[in-house]
This record gives structure tokens, C-alpha cells and sequence, in this order.
């Protein structure tokens, strides 16, 4: 039984983040690994309460309570096991997510602070590797059907395990030059380091699951194609078509980038250092986007922004400003705008910014200031207010708060609109809707035997969004080829996020 005072003899601690002087030397990640002490004693804060919150805020339906409790009883196999029966990756989770989990924790509601989840989450996938790694599962008989996975982020991997273990056979199609998706080039290495998804990798083919890199499906391999040769297709190719500012004067300057492009170029640069290949952050036409020496504004205040204003640090950049749009946040949850247990809007310091740089809230960009010759120097900025009226984005500038930061680098890390427009979309006969996501039945299909999960079906949203639409997806793909029994499936196509009503 857990211990009902565990939150009352302990306070909330997460482990020492490195030294910001050593870590911004490196790509390492910022957490090092937290002692089995301390995290038993967080896990001893869990009260497993009569009905855990927790399971709600977590599309997954992870089983928190109960594998907090087994880490606080020492048995970690079991919690190990418990973890893995809802997730199929928790070292990206408890990494990568924001943790809807711990802002739905009882403990919340009475004013205390909630249980560490994502530490303990992190720490039991971090046993599953330390007990002999991540040891692939028997696989059935062969079922004789064939699935084609376009995309190999978080939600077509998900999928794919699932099938493979299923019995099915499972091709995964990526048309960078390795596996991962946005986990592989679009994520930081400070936040997650790549062994972690290479470890994954190698359990999935030993699995079974077959990979082809390289592939842009619709353009090397037709959607026709696919048809002939799988059973069912699942398009999960995320949403990655940045929002853009075009009406800004001086947008087409040389130096305004989307924010994107610039994590994917420092993140290949990463990669190739590891492998002792040579590089430079450059775009793919050879366009070099180093923050090295310069001074780097970036426009936006969510997560991808905190991993600009992070990548910036390790490459050196003279000085940073990070602006938002909306007014700072308050530092706790305001209970009539949010009440518990909906994920609240307060003010959230990601590790890169004790590591510098200026933030500036209420602000939006008026200008691209030109140098003379295409290349920005600056950008103009003023506070504005911001208000909805009917669903629109109304900003309303201050007469006489106009003025310039300096800014010979400008990352654009204002959203997405959804997946990208590509031939594959036509040729599937799938349209993108008005949020730029592809609409999915009731079953998954987005048209006959084409099924479609993740953020491309979503929108871009969380790590655990794309994990837990990946498997749901795999379910119905898993009935739609006669497959035996069930496979779960956490969430339907129209399931939401906790929120008030």
C-alpha cells in the first residue's frame, strides 16, 4: 500500500541541472541521471488518491500510481514492466513531454506541489536500459499482412512496435537519412540524446520492423505503389509547416529563418560530429544559419523557442532576445482561467534560459530592419495588447513604444499550420482541412486502407499525443486486416485535452 504521508515528510526536488557554465560547452543533456534515493522519495509522494487525476491529464492512460509505488518498494522490474504496458517509449516521454500528468496531480488541488512523474518516468526507462537493455519481445506467428508506416517520429514508431508485435509485417518509410523524425533532428541533443533513439531503433528491427531512409513517399515511391505492395497504410508525417509572418516588411531579408530549419541544420551538425564527419549549420541550399558571434532574436514563447534560445547558447551567439506576444504569466495557476486539473498558462523557465539571454513579453514585430544590402540588421518592435473577438487575433500597438533590437539572426518559432502540403496527400486522395491536419473516421482511415495519426492527423501538439494516436491507430489498423484479439487503443480520433467547459 503506498504511504499516505510520503508527500507530507517530503518536498518536491528534481536533480541538479549541470552547471550552466559546463553544459552550454556541449550538446549533453541538461539532467544528468537523479540517485535511486531520491527518486524513491519522490515516489513516495505519489498517495495513489481514490481517483488519480493523473491518468486523465495522460492521454496514454499511463498507470502512475502504481509504477510510482513499485519504484518506492525498490521493485523496478515490475515497474519497468507497469511503464511499458501503456508507453511504448518512456525515455522520449519523460524526456521530451511538459507533463499534463503532474498538472492534473491531486496533490495540486489541496496547494501542494505535484509529484515529480516525469523524473520517475525517465529513471525507470533509464533501469530498463541499465538491466540489460531494451531486450526485443517475442514476436507471434507471421500474420501474411504488410503495412506501410510513412514517418518515423514518435506516432509511427509507436505504431509500427505495436503491428510488428502483432505479427504483421511493418515498413517504415522516412525521407530523411535516418529514423526519428522531429526526435531525431528536430530536438535539441541537450534535451535528448540520440543514443536513446538509436536504442529504440535497433529493438524495432530486432523486432521485426523494416526501415527504408531516404524515401520521400509520392515522390521516390508512389502512394500506388505502396497500395500494391502493403495490406493498409499509415501517414504519420507530422505537422511541420512553420507559421510564417510574410506581411512583415523586410521578411524576404537574408538572416529571417524558420525556427525549424535552424534546429534541423544545428542537429545534423551534432550528428555528424559524432561521427567525426565535418559540418556546418547550414540550409540545404548551402545558406549558413550559425548563431556563432551574431545577435539572435527569436520570435515566440513556446517550446520550440526555448530549444532556439538553448541551441544559440552552445553555438556561441553574442546575445539573445526571445519575444512574446502575450503579456508575462503569472507564476501560479490562475484557478478562473484554469482551474485544476487543466493544464494551467503560468510562466514556464525552461533550462536555456538561466543560461542566458533576455526575455520580452507583449511585444510584437513591426519591421525586419534591412542593412543595405538584404541582410537584417535589426528588428523593430512595439508592445501591443492582444484580444479574440470572433475566434480572430486582434493586436492593437502602443503609440510611442516602437524601438529596434539588434538582430543578425532572426528565428521564426511562432507555431505550425499543420502538415506540409505534398504530392503524397493527392495521390492518397486525402486533403489537408482547415487547420492544415488530415481528418480521420471514426476508425482511423483517412480513406479506404489509409489510415493517418500523430500530428499530421492533430495538428502539432504533445510527444504523449503522437505515442497514444500511434497505437489507437495501430489498433484499428490491427482489426481492419482480421487481425486476432485487440490491440489497445487509449484515445479515439476525436479525444481532446482535459479543459474547462
Amino acid at each position: 500500500m503506498p504511504d499516505p504521508n510520503g508527500f507530507l515528510r517530503y518536498d518536491r526536488r528534481l536533480p541538479a541541472r549541470r552547471p550552466v557554465p559546463v553544459r552550454i560547452t556541449d550538446w549533453r543533456e541538461v539532467y544528468p541521471p537523479a540517485g535511486e534515493e531520491l527518486i524513491r522519495e519522490q515516489a513516495t509522494r505519489c498517495m495513489d488518491c481514490g481517483i488519480p487525476f493523473c491518468h486523465d491529464g495522460c492521454p496514454l492512460g499511463n498507470r502512475i500510481p502504481d509504477w510510482n509505488d513499485l519504484v518506492r518498494t525498490g521493485d523496478w522490474d515490475a515497474a519497468v514492466e507497469s511503464l511499458h504496458a501503456t508507453n511504448n517509449f518512456p525515455e522520449f516521454t519523460g524526456r521530451l513531454c511538459p507533463a499534463p500528468c503532474e498538472a492534473a496531480c491531486v496533490l495540486g488541488l489541496g496547494g501542494q506541489q505535484p509529484v515529480t512523474i516525469k523524473q520517475v518516468e525517465v529513471e525507470i526507462a533509464n533501469a530498463a536500459v541499465a538491466q540489460g537493455g531494451l531486450r526485443p519481445r517475442p514476436v507471434p506467428a507471421p500474420t501474411g499482412r504488410s503495412v506501410a508506416v510513412v514517418g518515423s517520429g514518435p506516432a509511427g514508431l509507436a505504431a509500427a512496435q505495436q503491428l510488428a508485435r502483432a505479427g504483421h509485417a511493418v515498413t517504415v518509410y522516412e525521407r530523411d537519412d535516418a529514423i526519428g523524425g522531429l526526435l531525431r533532428y528536430g530536438i535539441p541533443d541537450f534535451k535528448l540524446e540520440k543514443q536513446h533513439v538509436d536504442l529504440r531503433v535497433a529493438q524495432l528491427a530486432a523486432e521485426g520492423v523494416r526501415f527504408r531512409t531516404g524515401v520521400e513517399v509520392g515522390v521516390d515511391v508512389t502512394a500506388e505503389q505502396l497500395r500494391a505492395e502493403h495490406d493498409a497504410v499509415l501517414l504519420a508525417c507530422g505537422a511541420l509547416q512553420g507559421r510564417d509572418t510574410a506581411e512583415t516588411p523586410g521578411r524576404a531579408l537574408r538572416g529571417v529563418h524558420q525556427a525549424m530549419s535552424h534546429l534541423v541544420a544545428a542537429n545534423k551538425v551534432v550528428a555528424a560530429a559524432g561521427d567525426g564527419r565535418p559540418a556546418v549549420p547550414a540550409l540545404p541550399d548551402g545558406t549558413p544559419i550559425d548563431a556563432a558571434g551574431k545577435h539572435v532574436v527569436i520570435i515566440g514563447g513556446g517550446d520550440t523557442a526555448a530549444d532556439c534560445l538553448g541551441v544559440a547558447h552552445r553555438q556561441g551567439a553574442a546575445g539573445v532576445h526571445q519575444l512574446d506576444l502575450y503579456p508575462e504569466p503569472p507564476q501560479d495557476r490562475d484557478a478562473g482561467r484554469d482551474p485544476w486539473p487543466t493544464w494551467p498558462w503560468v510562466l514556464r523557465n525552461y533550462p536555456a534560459h538561466e543560461e542566458g539571454g533576455e526575455r520580452v513579453f507583449a511585444v510584437a514585430v513591426q519591421e525586419f530592419v534591412d542593412d543595405g544590402t538584404g541582410q537584417v540588421r535589426a528588428v523593430r518592435i512595439a508592445e501591443v495588447t492582444v484580444e479574440k473577438r470572433d475566434g480572430r487575433r486582434i493586436l492593437t500597438a502602443l503609440p510611442g513604444s516602437e524601438r529596434e533590437l539588434p538582430a543578425d539572426l532572426v528565428l521564426l518559432a511562432i507555431g505550425f499550420e499543420g502538415t506540409e502540403e505534398q504530392p503524397l496527400l493527392a495521390q492518397f486522395g486525402v486533403t489537408r482541412n482547415a487547420r492544415g491536419a488530415v481528418d480521420a473516421r471514426p476508425d482511423w482511415q483517412a480513406a479506404d486502407g489509409v489510415f493517418v495519426a500523430g500530428d499530421m492527423h492533430r495538428g502539432a501538439s504533445l510527444i504523449v499525443w503522437a505515442i497514444a494516436e500511434g497505437r489507437a491507430a495501430a489498433a484499428a489498423i490491427h482489426s481492419y486486416l482480421g487481425g486476432v484479439g485487440t490491440l489497445p487503443a487509449p484515445v479515439d480520433p476525436v479525444r481532446q485535452p482535459l479543459a474547462a467547459r
